[in-house]
């Protein structure tokens, strides 16, 4: 071999290698241009390599841990459970319990990591459609579940589901056999598909082979209570519901609507953009609703004031949370209607949904709100105008609406 390439191949080998060694930077002979010298050096290189790995992992976990001994720790316990565990988990399922981990590691309830079926329960919550039967549950007495209600039109009703119709099996699977929360996820599917229920009604058992199609839920209904009383019930506060509110609203105006009560009860919430459309219509031009970041960046969301008020009366209880207090704290501090029920829920926090690397994504708080009156409700809720308890006596008797009637009369 010429010493013009050994020279070249050496000093590609050094580079490669990150290598200053003066001892052999000519060759004056052929054993200095040894395999065994440029292995020697190949190995060294390849411990450097790996030690700088170490080194910066160490320092990696060590931020991510607060601890030196972080990534000991992980490799620690990683080994011990994938090794030992008598059931050994799944990899995949190992990984995705360690991100769910890190969101339960923020302290905060409503900051979680979503897996794909959560993903997509959460855009069906949002967008008020899913694929299933249109059918209502009924798990409140904890042991028996039943048909709480079918919806108008939808195949539940025309396969012929009743009201306390107790469901005793799906596809098969007794209702014992499934957890209570995967319940709703067996009955829904993918459209065009079938689900057998096993139904008990009247001491006979009868089975149900019903198609699954598109269900697209109202989340708000009206109705004129008296001659100019209206009534607007919001279920949640989802992506279409402003419309179907400016379309419940016009129609009670055009029957002679002078006066609302508006119920919230048991809203869970939902959008915050949502809950800004509908203040357009109860509470007058300023904020309905701002927004604080960690930052301390702060966004409000006005009413524009572009539409009349009527004399309103908003009805709350414990369920009633995030956006359904965003509403009643505005309507309250603004003095724009009474507020009637037992104290809400408590949930003064923003949530943003960011979109994962495969389907899945994390749900995290972002913010807090205030209400016009700069009122932080987190873990606190909103107190009524007026503290109305439910009827311990008869449950079927609505005292909270009778006197919310009687309210709005006044006003």
């Amino acid at each position: 071999m010429k010493e013009k390439e050994k020279q070249t191949i050496w000093k590609q080998v050094k580079e490669f290698f990150f290598i200053t060694d003066e001892k052999h930077d000519g060759f004056d002979d052929d054993e200095a241009f040894s395999w065994k010298s440029i292995l020697k050096t190949a190995v060294v290189g390849v411990i450097g390599c790996i030690l700088t790995v170490l080194v910066v992992m160490t320092g990696v976990f060590w931020y991510i841990s607060g601890s030196p001994l972080g990534i000991a720790k992980f490799g620690y316990t990683y080994y011990i459970t994938t090794q030992w565990a008598m059931d050994p988990p799944a990899k995949e399922e190992l990984f995705v319990n360690m991100l769910k981990g890190l969101a339960k590691g923020t302290h905060d309830k409503h900051t979680v990591y979503l897996d794909k079926d959560d993903m997509k329960e959460l855009e069906m919550h949002t967008s008020s459609t899913y694929s299933g039967i249109g059918l209502l549950l009924d798990f409140s007495d904890g042991k028996t579940l039943k048909v709480g209600a079918t919806m108008e039109g939808q195949p539940a009703e025309a396969a012929g589901l009743q009201k306390g119709d107790q469901i005793l099996a799906i596809d098969g699977t007794p209702v014992s056999d499934i957890e209570k929360e995967d319940v709703a996820n067996r009955i829904r599917g993918e459209e065009g598909t079938f689900v057998v229920l096993r139904i008990l009604r009247n001491g006979e058992e009868q089975e149900l082979s019903i198609e699954r199609k598109t269900i697209v839920m109202p989340t708000v209904k009206g109705q004129m209570l008296t001659e100019d009383i209206g009534y607007i019930r919001v279920t949640q506060f989802a992506e279409k519901t402003v419309d179907e509110f400016t379309k419940a609203y016009e129609d009670l105006q055009s029957k002679g609507m002078k006066r609302l009560v508006l119920d919230l009860r048991d809203n869970p919430g939902g959008l915050i953009t949502t809950a800004h459309g509908i203040g357009q219509y109860l509470v007058p031009k300023g904020p309905i609703v701002t927004v604080q970041t960690r930052r301390g960046k702060t966004t409000a969301y006005m009413s524009r004031g572009e539409y009349p008020l009527i004399p309103l009366v908003v009805l709350i209880n414990g369920n009633s949370a995030s956006a359904s207090e965003i509403i009643a704290g505005a309507v309250q501090d603004t003095k724009s209607g009474t507020i009637v029920g037992t104290k809400s829920y408590g949930k003064g926090t923003v949530q943003s949904v960011v979109q994962g690397l495969d389907g899945e994504g994390l749900k995290i708080t972002i913010a807090r709100y205030h209400t016009p009156n700069d009122r932080v409700i987190d873990g606190i809720g909103i107190e009524p105008d007026e503290v109305v308890e439910p009827s311990k006596t008869n449950p079927e008797e609505d005292v909270q609406m009778e006197r919310a009637i009687e309210i709005v009369k006044t006003l």
